[in-house]
């Protein structure tokens, strides 16, 4: 049975255009109402201003304001990214999706893991299992299984899209966890990704994570 396996890298997507400096004014506006300061915003005080309550530990304001993103990763990820439960989820669902189909290529996709080179012979055995998991697929949904049915030779490095929305605080405590050295190195590959693109879209809110 000829196979079409596909190899990855995850991605990130948000699932709108982020306006960071909105969000800021609205959490300020949120946050002052606390003190009553509220004839004290100005043009740039929002930065100032959550700066300040994120170092005091003021962070329930931060709750005020939600991120979408959608994540391509490896199943084997997902499964800790949804034990984070101050959060809402969907994600591709592998009862339904029948990876056969031409909308997905005919073929099975999978991600690549961020801890073999493609020259270290763990990869070629990674590599070769995963041929087999595509084959055992295509014959099972060949001999007539549902896709719900044959789903259960899959691996964790099948490729899913999930998408994520958490509120800011949320979002540091994921970040504080999943991008530590003893998170797992693909959660740690992707919560990266994730941070990164939050510092570029968003100011201040995510400046003192490392």
């Amino acid at each position: 049975m000829v196979c079409y396996m596909k190899v990855i890298s995850p991605k990130i997507q948000f699932f709108e255009p982020l306006d960071g400096p909105a969000m800021l004014k609205r959490l300020e506006r949120a946050g002052r109402v606390c003190y009553k300061s509220e004839n004290k915003i100005t043009v740039g005080s929002a930065e100032q201003f959550l700066g300040s309550i994120i170092r005091r530990g003021h962070e329930s304001v931060l709750e005020h304001e939600k991120i979408t993103v959608s994540i391509i990763c490896d199943r084997g990820v997902t499964h800790e990214l949804v034990r984070h439960r101050i959060a809402s989820y969907s994600q591709e669902s592998t009862r339904y999706c029948n990876y056969t189909n031409e909308k997905f290529g005919s073929e099975l996709t999978f991600i690549k893991p961020c801890f073999w080179a493609e020259d270290d012979p763990n990869y070629r055995i990674w590599e070769e299992q995963m041929r087999q998991a595509e084959q055992a697929y295509n014959a099972l949904i060949a001999a007539g299984a549902s896709p719900q049915e044959a789903r259960s030779v899959l691996p964790n490095s099948l490729k899913t899209e999930i998408v994520v929305t958490m509120n800011l605080r949320e979002w540091r405590h994921f970040f504080r966890l999943r991008t530590a050295p003893a998170a797992h190195p693909q959660m740690r590959e992707m919560a990266e990704l994730l941070l990164e693109a939050f510092r570029n879209g968003v100011p201040v809110i995510f400046d003192d994570l490392t």
